[in-house]
């Protein structure tokens, strides 16, 4: 998520922020809500022909981006996304597709790229261990080699869009290495099996491997990068979950001061009263807070630095800590109905709540910002 100052870069933010508004109001995400609905298809494949898919892909591989930032790019799309909370699988396929495309031989993974890109398939990351909390490089699979292939065992869940995936990029552990593997979900042994979420329309589902047998060509990169995939594959997953969670504070602090100025009491707006001036100015330096620690974190991924990890994980902690206690602030603000199934403040609490455990809480990020301090000083 960066500045947005070429005309390139806002026709391209206005073309989302319309399509959304248009074709993923809130009104929509409870529709999709009331009937067991993550996302349309069809609506996924219209986004990917604004090109939402493509922003990570090389031009080789079917993909480009507007500003020639794919990761700035897709931030933005992610903001615009967040406010008014749509729904879609923006964020496991980019995920996906982060790793295949920086993997050796990503040629040997083109039909997939292109059906990713084009929005004719969706496909989810496979990395979390049941039981366990972030852990990226302690996966639930493993890999087998034998014959000509690989043999996979093991769950792995919290898999978002699980049930609408044809495919998953499946993080194991083989013969010691890290390894991971694209492995269709209509395959031999696969059980997709769904699991509640506390968001509206986000779904995740767990996912049983069972003695599924895949080629060697299903491989994604060697043994030695799969770690290096990984962070990077982490980084995109996270900054996209800040950028989207900057667009849902900006909408609801903007939301709170209106209602301050729309309701009245003794005659006058409740925005006002001094006391509440300094609620909405606390609001506004936490918003900006959380922008600019995302902006940085973003900056770091779209220029592969050597803090990029440190950045990213600044930005997860800051932000994960903060958003949720803003918006039950900006609720107790409206009173009484801040608190109802009808109003919309609900929708974008739900979806920063689920966003602060996802890909590592505050809590882990801290930790791995105090290990990276100290690998740091060592190094020095």
């Amino acid at each position: 998520m960066t500045e947005v100052t070429s005309p390139e870069s806002l026709l391209f933010a206005s073309t989302a922020q319309a399509f959304l508004e248009k074709e993923a109001s809130l009104a929509r995400v409870r529709e999709l809500h009331a009937s067991g609905t993550s996302f349309e298809p069809q609506w996924w494949q219209r986004a990917a022909e604004l090109g939402w898919a493509s922003l990570l892909v090389p031009e080789g591989l079917g993909g480009g981006s507007v500003s020639g930032n794919g990761v700035a790019d897709l931030a933005l799309v992610a903001e615009q996304i967040g406010k008014t909370v749509a729904p879609g699988p923006l964020h496991p396929v980019s995920t996906v597709l982060a790793g295949l495309v920086d993997a050796d031989e990503p040629e040997r993974h083109a039909d997939l790229i292109g059906s990713l890109v084009s929005g004719e398939a969706v496909a989810s990351w496979a990395v979390y261990r049941p039981g366990a909390g972030w852990s990226p490089y302690t996966p639930g699979v493993t890999a087998t080699a034998g014959g000509p292939g690989f043999r996979l065992d093991g769950v792995a869940d919290r898999v978002e869009a699980g049930e609408e995936c044809s495919a998953l990029l499946v993080v194991t552990e083989c013969d010691s290495a890290l390894r991971q593997f694209v492995v269709p979900t209509d395959a031999p042994g696969v059980t997709v099996e769904p699991q509640r979420s506390l968001d509206l329309t986000k779904r995740y589902a767990r996912v049983i491997f069972s003695g599924v047998g895949v080629d060697g060509t299903a491989a994604v990169g060697t043994p030695e990068q799969t770690r290096a995939l990984i962070a990077r594959q982490s980084q995109i997953a996270q900054v996209l979950q800040c950028a989207e969670v900057v667009g849902i504070l900006a909408t609801v602090v903007d939301m709170t001061v209106r209602w301050g100025f729309d309701r009245h009491s003794f005659g006058r707006p409740l925005a006002s009263y001094q006391a509440l001036k300094h609620r909405y100015a606390d609001l506004k330096i936490g918003l900006e807070a959380c922008r600019a620690t995302t902006r940085a974190a973003v900056a770091a991924v779209s220029g592969r630095t050597p803090d990029a990890e440190y950045a990213v994980s600044a930005a997860k902690s800051y932000v994960g800590e903060h958003a949720s206690p803003m918006i039950q602030d900006c609720v107790q603000l409206h009173g009484g109905i801040g608190v109802t199934w009808e109003h919309d403040l609900h929708l974008y609490l739900r979806r920063a709540v689920l966003y602060r455990s996802m890909y590592g809480t505050p809590e882990d990020h801290n930790l791995r910002i105090y290990a990276l301090t100290e690998e740091l000083e060592s190094a020095s």
